[in-house]
């Protein structure tokens, strides 16, 4: 059977160029829009400690409040990409951004009661749509042998996490509320300027068929939930332990909530660095063969410590080797996105490869703490984490290799 792509041929520009100021113009301002949305997308995961201390909350309650951004953020990347294909990141990229404030004003309200947490936990899930944007505008930009580095540079925007775990508590110290005012007027000046600032390729394609269709069409690829199981565990990875690290850090070694989330965001710059060294691999090596090794060392390291080592030394190399290895797998998948993906189908399929990503994210945190609940140990959770790389390191190097785009 045939499991290529089929596609119409992609407009020579920017292929037959170098790329221009205005692609790193853009570039820049997709990647500090998409931490900063991220940031605002992971506010309530540093400060779950102090939230579980004054609402009396189960783990599993904790859990299931931390996952909820991401639930919605996951599932809403699907829309919003297709939408993106048709009017484009200068319209998206502003309006999205201006939506967040809404839901990060609302926390200052909302945080002495739970249910009123879990509602706009879940309007704080827009934050985590912004990831479907950038990838299909930085995509247009650049050219085939420039676009894996290129989205690796933008996947730094995940960094938003760590600035999260690292500043939010920190903030918080000055006034509860002083994060998301803070978040809150970042984001105006960020809407402001990429309404103004942010521009679309001349040669983008604008489809006219119904969003319903572009969305069934981008389903139709295999590539699509091939590519999708792929990025749901090395994302999904990513995005798991950048909102339950602080709480397993807390929980397991005993940290206070500021040192657990400096710890967090060490473990989330790490992803950061190594997500534009997979792009850059993957223009030099098969972006299949990056994602494999990746997802071994990953996998090797869940097996490290699911032994529940101790911290110093060996836990945090462990960590901290995982972190490496699952941020390489990020930027690895979608240099793989971008070089079997027709152009004017990338926003919608990134909308639900980045979707699947943000889900493989949303059921960790929730295994994690029904498992500890039950049995009082992380260790079935981190085994569980090293199959799962297992059995992409396999499928990736196996078949992802063979599957070629016809022009």
């Amino acid at each position: 059977m045939d499991t290529s792509v089929k596609q119409s041929p992609e407009p020579p520009a920017p292929a037959a160029a170098a790329p221009s100021p205005a692609a790193y113009r853009n570039l820049v301002l997709a990647t500090a829009g998409f931490a900063l949305t991220f940031w605002a997308w992971n506010l309530i995961a540093p400060m779950s400690g102090d939230y579980k201390d004054r609402l009396g909350l189960s783990s599993f309650q904790q859990s299931f409040l931390v996952a909820v951004p991401v639930l919605v953020g996951s599932l809403g990347r699907i829309p919003v990409g297709a939408l993106t294909d048709k009017y484009g990141a200068k319209l998206m990229f502003p309006l999205v951004s201006a939506l967040t404030i809404v839901p990060v004003l609302l926390l200052i309200p909302a945080k002495n009661s739970y249910a009123a947490m879990i509602a706009v936990g879940f309007l704080l899930g827009l934050g985590g749509t912004t990831f479907a944007i950038g990838v299909p505008l930085v995509n247009a930009w650049f050219p085939p042998r420039k676009r894996g580095f290129a989205l690796g540079v933008f996947g730094m925007g995940m960094g938003g996490v760590a600035l999260s775990g690292y500043f939010t508590p920190r903030i918080a110290e000055h006034g509860d509320d002083l994060p998301f005012l803070v978040v809150a007027g970042a984001l105006v000046v960020f809407a402001l300027l990429a309404a103004v600032l942010i521009s679309d390729h001349s040669d983008r394609r604008i489809p006219t068929d119904t969003l319903a269709h572009r969305l069934a069409e981008a389903g139709k690829l295999r590539v699509t939930w091939e590519l999708s199981t792929l990025y749901a565990i090395g994302f999904g990875g990513i995005v798991a332990f950048g909102v339950y690290l602080p709480t397993y850090l807390k929980t397991w070694y005993e940290m206070s909530p500021t040192e657990a989330g400096t710890k967090a965001a060490g473990f989330a710059l790490v992803t950061v660095v190594f997500r534009p060294v997979g792009g850059w691999l993957s223009d030099r090596v098969h972006p299949a063969v990056v994602t494999s090794s990746a997802l071994l060392l990953a996998a090797l390291m869940a097996i490290v410590q699911a032994f529940e080592p101790p911290l110093d030394p060996v836990g945090t190399i462990a960590l901290l080797a995982m972190a490496a290895g699952l941020g390489t797998a990020s930027g690895s998948v979608f240099a793989l996105v971008s070089q079997v993906t027709p152009q004017p189908k990338v926003g919608s399929v990134t909308g639900i490869v980045g979707a699947m990503g943000g889900l493989g994210g949303f059921v960790p945190p929730l295994v994690m703490g029904a498992i500890y609940s039950a049995k009082d140990s992380y260790a079935i959770g981190f085994m569980l984490l090293s199959d799962l790389a297992l059995a992409g390191c396999v499928y990736a190097y196996g078949r992802m290799r063979t599957v070629q785009r016809d022009e």
